[in-house]
């Protein structure tokens, strides 16, 4: 019998492609995991251009206050009390 059909180098050969084939699959599925996974993170962490303030004229008005203007806002509230 040639080398080419031995029995048990056949086998080991074939449980090493089946191996083979098992990892790659899960690899995919992995990586198929992680880009659903990143395309949801993505979708919903998206920010809207403009959302801090509007537009009048050319210049943009800003609607946030910064924590010292707000401290500055809360300490004047108090005195008009």
């Amino acid at each position: 019998m040639s080398k080419k059909n031995n029995l048990s180098l056949r086998k080991k050969q074939h449980e090493f492609d089946l191996r083979r084939e098992k990892q790659e699959k899960e690899k995919k599925e992995k990586k198929l995991q992680a880009k659903k996974n990143k395309m949801k993170v993505d979708r919903n962490d998206k920010k809207k251009k403009g959302g801090s303030g509007f537009q009048v004229g050319k210049r943009k008005v800003k609607t946030k206050l910064t924590a010292l203007a707000k401290a500055k806002a809360a300490q004047a509230m108090e005195v008009d009390k």
